[in-house]
Parts: structure tokens; C-alpha cells; sequence
């Protein structure tokens, strides 16, 4: 049996098991709140956001900063009232409606020229000489560009082929740093000049939460484990937050362990294009 065989079952195995909480390997400092008024977010956009500090794209603008290109916005939702008028347009207080509305808000590292409030916490790790030797050889042989950031957000941006990251220094362990850029390393394999994952999804539904969306994380986190497993950095604390992670997305494809056989084909594949194999 293989390691990508072994590593697999035990995913499929942890699908047998009570829901394991997934809890994000980096600090982002608890509670979400407003840059420039200092107050925290309701407790729905609590829910909503990643902690940290937003503003809104007139806040940025007007404290002088500006959104980086490509960012994107996060939803919080806000209420007003609203009442019917009478004959002299004044407000009929049994009338009163309370409706909900959303806007978007851009935390601090989505932005430049804004200073945070509160300082990160910050770790002092030491790279992993097996990890990074990995992640230099990737870097150093693809296009694909990866950049760090204060932030509290991980991901692969097909449009510019560029993998962000936050800064190791966010992460509590070296490993969870390495565990998440070798997720983010495998999503950016789907580009068609390496795995070509990108033609499988061609005309379909890839929207947060879709099939294919689901499918496309099972397969980035199988990814993962896969690389860690063969360079000897699997614990126990990085492997249960895995295997939490992938539950989450089983669920969504109504929890079919055929999911995770055809991911972990698919996240083989990636894993030895990313070491060169």
C-alpha cells in the first residue's frame, strides 16, 4: 500500500466519526471590528468575517489609503428601518418594518496606505529545510508568484497565477504555515499549464460552496497531506485539522467517500508535478 493509499483511508475512516471542529492554523486576532469607528461588528458579521480590522471602500478613501488590485469585498449585513407615510408624509409608527441590507468591507491587509490598530500576534518560527526546499524548487521552476502579507487570508488567485499567504510569523507552528501553502501550492496546479484542472470545470458552477468548488478543496487539502506525509511533517495537530477541513467539504457532496477516492487520484497527480516527479 502506498503513502497515498494510506493517507486516504484515514480520511475515509474520519468520515465514520462525530464532526471534528476545523479551527484556522494562523492568528487572526478574535473579534472583527470597524477601523475607523473602533467598534466591533454585530455578532451576525462576527460570524461573517475573519477577525480582524475593516473598512469600507469610503473609509479607505477617505483615511487616504486604497483597496489593493484584485481584492475582493466581504459582506456584512446592516438593518434600517422603514414605515409607510401618511396624508402629510409623516411616518406611521405601526407601519414599522426592520429590513436588512448588505455592503462590502475590506480588512487592512486588503489595503494600502491604513495602519492597523491593534497589532498581530506574532510567533518566531525557523523554516523547515525539507518544507522549503519544496516550496523554493516550485516557485523558482513555475510562473506562479507567492506572496506573503500581514493578513488573515490564504489562497491561490487564478487571474494573476499567485499564491498569498500570510506571513509564517501568523502561524502558530511552522508546520500549519507549511500545511496551508501546500494547499494553496496544489490548488494552483489546476492551471492549464501544469494539471490542467481548470478544463474539468470549464462551463460548470464553481462559486463558493458548489459541487465543483468542493470537489477543487478536497483536492487542494488531500494535496497537502500528501506532501507533508512524504516529507515527514504529518502530526497529530495538522492531520486532525485536515481531516476536519475535508468532513466540512464532504458535506456538501452529501458525504460520498467516492469524493475523496477521486480527489486524492487527482491530488497525487498534483503533489508530483509540485516535487518535480
Amino acid at each position: 500500500m502506498t503513502v497515498y493509499e494510506i493517507i486516504t483511508n484515514k480520511f475515509i475512516e474520519s468520515l465514520e466519526q462525530g464532526i471534528i471542529p476545523w479551527r484556522k492554523p494562523w492568528n487572526v486576532n478574535g473579534m472583527s471590528y470597524n477601523h475607523t469607528t473602533k467598534k466591533p461588528y454585530r455578532y451576525i458579521n462576527q460570524m461573517l468575517l475573519a477577525g480582524g480590522e475593516y473598512l469600507t471602500f469610503q473609509q479607505v478613501t477617505a483615511e487616504g489609503g486604497k483597496v489593493k488590485k484584485g481584492e475582493k469585498g466581504n459582506i456584512v449585513i446592516s438593518y434600517f428601518e422603514q414605515f409607510d407615510k401618511d396624508e402629510d408624509g409623516n411616518d406611521i409608527p405601526e407601519s414599522k418594518r426592520v429590513l436588512p441590507r448588505y455592503y462590502y468591507v475590506f480588512e487592512v491587509s486588503q489595503c494600502e496606505g491604513i495602519k492597523r490598530n491593534i497589532p498581530i500576534d506574532r510567533e518566531d518560527h525557523e523554516p523547515i529545510k525539507e518544507a522549503q526546499d519544496i516550496v523554493d524548487n516550485y516557485f523558482d521552476r513555475e510562473a506562479c508568484v507567492l506572496s506573503h502579507t500581514m493578513g488573515n487570508k490564504a489562497c491561490y488567485r487564478p487571474s494573476s497565477d499567485e499564491v498569498i499567504m500570510p506571513n509564517m510569523s501568523l502561524f502558530k507552528s511552522a508546520t500549519a504555515y507549511y500545511g496551508v501553502l501546500f494547499h494553496e501550492m496544489t490548488h494552483s496546479t489546476m492551471h492549464k499549464d501544469r494539471c490542467n484542472r481548470t478544463e474539468e470545470r470549464f462551463g460548470k458552477n464553481v462559486a463558493f460552496g458548489s459541487k465543483e468548488y468542493s470537489k477543487e478543496e478536497l483536492v487542494a487539502e488531500i494535496g497537502s497531506s500528501f506532501i507533508l506525509a512524504r516529507i515527514g511533517l504529518d502530526s497529530n495537530e495538522v492531520f486532525t485539522n485536515s481531516k476536519a477541513y475535508i468532513q466540512s467539504w464532504i458535506a456538501k457532496l452529501k458525504n460520498e467517500p467516492k469524493w475523496i477516492i477521486e480527489a486524492s487520484g487527482k491530488a497525487e497527480k498534483a503533489t508530483e508535478y509540485i516535487l518535480g516527479e
